[in-house]
């Protein structure tokens, strides 16, 4: 089958964070220190490969990409310094501005302009609507739930949970037609769907490859920080009215943001730190997308406990501007992270997984079928 080659490929490419590659003499040593590569999933080798000839087709059928947990093992070890390891990541991103219809997830990928701008334009909306429509101010105690009804953010809330996950939808629908090819996706029947969810579910929730890496200590704090999320989401979107009260009295559930604002405080400045100081293999190299959902993510849970604090001291004032700022940042970093940036990796490695598992089936299926073709020799 005649494959069409990009020969300009390298160039796009370059602008996602991929410089190294040429260095790479396709030796394969990359794929033979990967705790991770396979027989029928081996790389960074081939996926470096792709790259050099400018296969995008090739590329956007790949689930491969999404394998690599970035221990960056492969980058240490490089014999020529091609580093493997963020080629690998560049292609993520790369396949990312793919899956997305919109077209907007590339436009901040390669424009510091276009991102910040959209995070700026998104705040400034948020912080009109409080402007606008923020209900009566009472000053002498706090009274959050009147300054902010928590019926209309619950509101918003649900609002943005069902766009962001429609928009995510679809861009997984787009990369199984990818892995997966449009015709083969219409052939497959509803319970091979279903009978590899739990696989789709298991690798949301677990990230259990990552105890192959090298380094098993960054699969526990994954793990932990992942948690962190679902404990925040659980709370403004299940249980915003048991979590957003007026007064200034504690209760049992704010252990649960007790919980989830350390995990994401501590590990988000850890990695903050770990680029800054450059120390490690995964931290040498930093796209504007990895700085960007770090220090949104730090200061969303930065202004969250500080809503808490200035509630509990009866600090009327601070306590509502200091929510509209929490908004503010939160929203933007939800709008232009989740679908279209760093964020949406937690969606894409295990439904590449899923979606491998489910060709593997069909694979072997379309196998047992050709066999039975075979004309059988007729008895003597």
């Amino acid at each position: 089958m005649s494959q069409k080659l990009d020969p300009q490929f390298h160039k796009e490419l370059d602008a996602f964070g991929c410089h190294d590659f040429t260095q790479c003499m396709n030796c394969g040593h990359c794929t033979a220190v990967c705790g991770l590569s396979e027989n029928k999933v081996a790389f960074p080798r081939k996926i470096i490969r792709y790259v050099q000839l400018g296969l995008k087709d090739k590329l956007l059928k790949s689930p491969e990409p999404w394998l690599c947990y970035y221990c960056g093992d492969c980058s240490q070890t490089c014999p020529r310094q091609a580093n493997p390891g963020e080629t690998m990541m560049s292609v993520r991103r790369w396949l990312t501005t793919q899956y997305d219809w919109t077209g907007l997830a590339r436009k901040f990928y390669l424009s510091p302009l276009w991102e910040v701008t959209a995070l700026a334009l998104v705040a400034a909306f948020v912080v009109a609507l409080f402007l606008l429509f923020h209900g009566p101010i009472v000053t002498d105690r706090v009274e959050l739930n009147t300054f902010a009804p928590v019926v209309w953010v619950e509101f918003g809330d649900w609002v943005l949970a069902v766009g962001l996950g429609s928009l995510l939808l679809i861009n997984a629908i787009r990369m199984a037609s990818f892995i997966l090819s449009i015709e083969r996706v219409r052939k497959i029947p509803l319970t091979l769907w279903l009978s590899e969810l739990r696989t789709l579910v298991i690798h949301f929730f677990t990230q259990k490859r990552w105890r192959d890496c090298p380094a098993p200590t960054r699969w526990w704090k994954h793990v932990l920080l992942v948690s962190g999320y679902l404990t925040m989401m659980l709370l403004v979107i299940g249980m915003l009215r048991w979590f957003q009260t007026n007064g200034s009295h504690w209760r049992v559930i704010d252990l649960l943001g007790y919980y989830a604002t350390g995990v994401l405080l501590f590990f988000t400045g850890e990695a903050i730190l770990g680029r800054l100081r450059r120390r490690d293999e995964i931290h040498k190299y930093s796209h504007l997308s990895d700085w960007t959902f770090l220090i949104l993510l730090f200061v969303t849970s930065l202004t969250g406990i500080l809503v808490h604090v200035f509630r509990l001291a009866g600090l009327a004032m601070p306590t509502y501007v200091t929510y509209v700022v929490h908004l503010a940042v939160a929203v933007p970093m939800l709008v232009v992270e989740v679908p279209f940036g760093k964020w949406s990796h937690l969606a894409y490695r295990p439904l590449a997984l899923y979606l491998l598992a489910i060709r593997s089936r069909l694979e072997e299926a379309e196998a047992a079928v050709s066999l039975t073709d075979v004309p059988q020799p007729s008895p003597a």
